[in-house]
């Protein structure tokens, strides 16, 4: 079980020399997730060596133009590259229409099915599970519809006690699956082995939150309660509070406390405001109120390994 998330871009408005929108790329549990699709997405996905045929769903949390300006020269990209395999686009109502109508009047409508889930509620929903993830929606709150992402790896079978199950002679081979799947064990004589006797429990799934462009929302607390890894945006310093407010936006001290409140493991900042010049200074307000802190730089890797 483990994770990996690569940074593409993390600054907010508009892209600058050395410093791109909004885009990450998650593997989590072999699954390979875009998140966000800014402008010059593309490009640092060649510079970091992201697999463009891997993705196959992209979640997109808002129609903010350095969130997914980028979406459709990507799509433009999979036409030229010949690209077969459906694709899966999650995003607000709306998305589906302006990238339709994007690829409609430029031509750029390739073979590959694109499938949209386009999103309206306002409370929390799973959105998409497999085999090995699930995702649940993270309803924020910013000037348009906004949501972020859970990400969270499926719990595996619990791990076989082969001492403890060598003590019951009954327990054949063909048993082991029903203890993997929690089931007790029923001698011959009626007496019932608990399963906890006779396995161990799994390990912990790896889990992801991005919480993208937001005022502070104290309550999300309770939906990333104990997450490995949690993102959120920190547009501003706690200098600039009265103007987060005012545009939905958060400081890095308020995404400190919904970390320390979350009780998550690690926390990385980004979505800086272009009128600081020193990335630090966001850290360094974060760590006054939760210890674990990251700065969001593009390029810049997050592993996470259960074994």
């Amino acid at each position: 079980m483990s994770l990996r998330l690569t940074i593409l871009g993390c600054h907010s408005a508009t892209p600058r020399i050395n410093a791109y929108p909004t885009s990450q790329y998650l593997e989590i549990n072999n699954r390979h997730f875009l998140i966000d699709c800014g402008e010059g997405t593309q490009r640092q996905m060649r510079k970091y060596k992201v697999g463009f045929s891997k993705i196959s769903h992209i979640f997109i949390s808002h129609l903010h133009g350095d969130h997914f300006y980028g979406l459709v020269g990507l799509l433009s990209t999979y036409g030229i590259l010949n690209r077969e395999k459906e694709i899966h686009i999650f995003g607000p109502k709306g998305i589906e229409e302006i990238t339709r109508l994007n690829l409609k009047v430029s031509h750029s409508h390739s073979k590959f099915p694109i499938v949209f889930h386009e999103l309206s509620s306002k409370e929390s929903e799973l959105i998409f599970e497999d085999d090995k993830v699930v995702v649940h929606s993270i309803p924020l709150d910013h000037r348009v519809y906004t949501n972020g992402y859970l990400f969270i790896e499926k719990e595996k079978l619990r791990n076989l006690n082969i001492e403890e199950i060598r003590k019951y002679p009954e327990i054949e081979k063909c048993d082991y699956q029903n203890l993997k799947l929690g089931a007790d064990y029923t001698l011959q004589s009626g007496a019932i082995i608990p399963n906890a006797a006779l396995t161990k429990d799994p390990v912990k799934p790896i889990s992801y939150a991005y919480c993208s462009d937001t005022r502070y929302l104290p309550h999300l607390s309770e939906l990333l309660q104990n997450v490995d890894l949690l993102y959120h945006e920190s547009t501003f310093l706690s200098d600039k509070e009265d103007l987060a407010q005012k545009t939905k936006h958060s400081t890095a001290a308020q995404a400190a406390k919904l970390a320390r409140a979350s009780n998550v493991q690690q926390l990385i900042i980004g979505h800086y405001s272009s009128r600081y010049k020193d990335i630090e200074l966001f850290k360094k307000e974060a760590e006054t109120t939760f210890n674990n802190v990251a700065l969001a730089e593009p390029g810049k890797v997050f592993e996470i390994n259960n074994g």
